[in-house]
Order: C-alpha cells, then structure tokens, then sequence
C-alpha cells in the first residue's frame, strides 16, 4: 500500500490508533501508538518521534532524538488490540542529518538486498525459515542474591504423566508425548492444534502465507508453523510478526509461547533452519541436474562461504548464551561444519523432497528463533556472497550420520563454537565480509559484541547455577 491507500483503510475500518511497531538491536518488537488523526501523508513521509536512548543498542541519552519512518507496505489492522487499530513496521532515521539510522536492524536487511544486485552475482534472495517455540501453561523463574530457579510446565510435559488432575478435568487424562517422540502425533496428544490454525490464521492478516503446521518433536508442547519463501526483509518482517502472532494468540487461549532455543533438559531444543537460494530473472541459481544433490558450482561456493564464516554468523544467528545449550550433539542440532544432500545431522542440508530447479536451496541448520532476523538473515547471504566471489571450496560432502561418527572421526571435522563468547570472538576476528558495500557497519559489530558481553555473558559468569549446588554443596 501506499501512504493514500493507508489513510483510505484507516477510515473504512474506523481506525482509532495508529501502532508503529520496529525492532531493537537485540530484535525485541517495540511499538508507541499515536492517535488516528496524526495519520497524515506528511506524517508517514516525515516520521514520528520517540527516545532512541532507552532503545537496546541505539543511542546514547546526549543523541537521543530520533524518528519512526513507518512503511506503508506493511500496514494492516492489528486484531491483538480491542480498539481498531492500525499497525505498521517502521524503519529509524536520524533527525538532525534526515539519514537512515546505521543501527537500525531493519535498514541493514534492506542494505544486504542492495548489494545483493549490486554484485551481479543476482537479483534477489528468498529465505525460508522454520520457527519452531514452546508453548506452556505457565513458567516461573527468578534470581536473587540468595535463590535462583526457573520451573516452565504444560499439561502435555512427560513428567505430569503421574500427576493426579490437569487443567480440564479432576482425573489425569494421559496421552502425555514422550522426550523426543512429539512430531505429529494426532490429537489427543496433540493438544495445541487449533491454537496453532488460529495464529496461522491471524498470520494471514499481515500478508504472511503459510505452508504447515505441526507438533515438533519434544514433550510439553512444542510447535513449528512453516511460512512461504520470501525476498529478505519481507521475510525478517514476517519473522517479527510470526513471533508477535504466536505470543499474543498464546495468551489470549491462557497460555505463555516462547522462541527460548532450550528450556528444556534433555529434549530438543528450537531451531530456525534456514532455507535460502539466489535468483535471477526468475530462474534459481542453485539448481543443476549434473551437480552434487543437484546443486549448481553457485551453490557449492555459496555453501563453502557459509561454513568457512559460521563461527562469526553464529554471532548473530544463535545469539544468545542458551543457544549453545542447543547446539550439542544428540537432539537433532547440526555441531558438525560440512554439508550434505538429505542429512539432517550436517550444518548445511540440501533437502531431496523434489527435484524441480526452483525447489533447489540450502538449509542452514545452525540458527535459531532467538535471533534478530534483520541481521541473521544478512550475515548469512553475506558470507555465501563472499563464498561465491572467492569460489570458496565447501570440500567434500559427508552423506552419514554425524552423530554416530567415533571420536576420531569427529575430530577431524569443524564444529560450531561451543558458545555465545567463542561466537562473538569469531566475529571480531572474522567480519571484512559483513562490511562489504557498507551493510554492516564497525561501529553496529562492535556495539553488537560489547553489548552481548555486558549485559549477557559477563551476568551469567557471575551468578551461582542451581546444579552447581548439586555437584559443590558438599565440597
């Protein structure tokens, strides 16, 4: 839509309020509303202004005025709210210089699809992520200088299948899903259905289309809901919205959904694998009949830059300290750096469901939904660009089980870091790729770093661990 067409749906559907919805740095949804009269041509085109120092990752408090920038694309009536309310996503800018703001999450996707072309190498990226989330019935957790503790439950946790009642009756009912034996089980067991086609079907409101929906494979509820391939801001927009769906749909049937990659002991934890091809012309870049899987030389070299730059990705594709209680051996999580056609245990998997030249596409296995999809995504296509403009080697493929390789074996392959501080490392070392046609910028890499070691790492190197009691009280 255009700014007029936004005004115009506005007073058809008696719009009240105006929400203007972006991202933080981290990628936490933020919004402010404003009345509907402020609804103006000359308002969407000049902005509306808010405090980008109390924002995770902008400004400091001497430089905080800054400016919304809605887009009138992505305009929809938000039907979380009760008064009619109209929502759009928005993009930063700075005020005093009327540029867009280099921090700005969205702006740095936006960035990656113009150099994209800027190349040659193609016309336009499509990205199809698979969010999986956890959806219980309440969760508890605290930290004080004395205690700390977490306890998340659902009616369908394995560990309530001894309890005497649940939430809909006196009596314990059963079909509890078992650890790891959640994937598509049919009601009763499956108890989350028809949340799950609700918020599939409040996705279609902000232009989201979706492919499935099912139960994934751990206990105690949790889902996955499969979106169509898009370019890729539209589709970090509809990341953005996916989540804000799930949660609020989540809520309103009584319940709390969470995009945490393990909140789970000894289950599987959530990925986003990451599906993601290059085009031009409207003909897939990735696909020949002669090659590996059916994978093109474009391809290959692709696949070879994101294995080569993982390490530094995984910065800001598995961003956070929990994310590498994901990423170990054994739960369906990729550890091993290599590729391979089918295999589900490699980082990067070519799927084989078809053959067509348009179904051809990498996976990437590694990410999960707890990053900012404005900057994971173009992480990524800048690492397989650089792959592809230095016709990286991805090496041979490895078509087996990497879980069941012997430790001689595993040890000669490249694994992911073992967690968020040796990903950051990796990043300040390795990040000449990610400044190539100025998407990312130094100064966002290292506000990026200094602040997932301040306010994450560092407070989590300080505080006891509750199993720490277990294996030290005694000492």
């Amino acid at each position: 839509m255009k700014p007029e067409d936004v005004i115009k749906l506005a007073e058809e559907r008696g719009v009240q309020i105006v929400d203007l919805k972006f991202t933080d740095l981290p990628g936490t949804l933020q919004h402010f509303s404003v009345p509907v009269h402020e609804l103006t041509a000359k308002n969407l085109e000049k902005g509306f202004g808010f405090d980008g120092s109390s924002i995770r990752g902008f400004q400091e408090i001497n430089e905080s005025d800054m400016l919304v920038i809605p887009d009138p694309s992505t305009a929809t009536i938000d039907k979380t709210f009760e008064v009619p309310t109209i929502t759009m996503l928005c993009n930063i800018m700075d005020p005093t210089t009327r540029t867009m703001y280099s921090r700005d999450p969205r702006y740095i996707a936006q960035k990656a699809e113009a150099y994209l072309k800027s190349t040659g190498i193609a016309e336009i990226s499509y990205w199809g992520p698979e969010l999986e989330f956890f959806v219980f019935d309440s969760v508890n957790f605290d930290q004080t200088a004395n205690s700390g503790y977490y306890q998340v439950d659902s009616d369908e946790g394995i560990w309530n299948s001894g309890r005497n009642t649940d939430n809909h009756s006196e009596f314990n009912l059963g079909y509890k899903p078992r650890h790891k034996e959640g994937y598509f089980p049919s009601p009763p067991v499956d108890t989350l259905q028809d949340l799950r086609s609700e918020a599939v079907l409040r996705m279609a409101d902000y232009g989201i289309t979706i492919e499935a929906h099912h139960h994934e494979v751990a206990t105690a509820g949790q889902c996955e809901i499969d979106m169509r391939y898009d370019s890729l801001t539209k589709m970090a927009d509809n990341v953005a919205m996916f989540k804000y769906v799930v949660k609020n749909v989540a809520r309103e049937n009584g319940k709390v959904a969470t995009f945490m990659p393990k909140p789970l002991f000894d289950d599987n934890g959530t990925g986003m694998h990451t599906h993601q091809s290059l085009w031009t012309n409207g003909k897939p870049l990735f696909a020949d009949k002669g090659g590996y899987a059916g994978l093109s030389q474009t391809a290959l070299w692709y696949i070879g830059g994101l294995l080569k730059h993982a390490p530094a990705i995984l910065a800001f594709a598995a961003p956070t300290t929990n994310s590498y209680k994901r990423l170990v051996p054994g739960f369906e999580a990729p550890v091993n750096l290599v590729y391979s056609n089918r295999n589900r245990s490699a980082a990067a998997r070519i799927p084989a469901y078809f053959d067509d030249p348009e179904a051809k596409r990498v996976e990437f296995r590694c990410p999960d939904p707890s990053c900012n999809p404005y900057l994971s995504f173009p992480a990524m296509l800048m690492a397989g660009l650089d792959g592809i403009e230095n016709k990286t080697d991805p090496g041979k493929p490895l078509d087996k089980d990497l879980y069941s390789l012997s430790a001689k074996e595993a040890a000669n392959l490249r694994q992911v870091p073992g967690s968020l501080e040796e990903s950051l490392n990796a990043l300040e070392k390795d990040n000449k790729f990610l400044l190539k046609g100025n998407v990312f910028t130094p100064d966002l890499i290292e506000t990026w770093i200094d602040y997932k070691r301040t306010n994450e790492i560092d407070p989590m190197r300080l505080r006891p661990h509750p199993y720490e009691f277990h294996l030290y009280f005694d000492v």
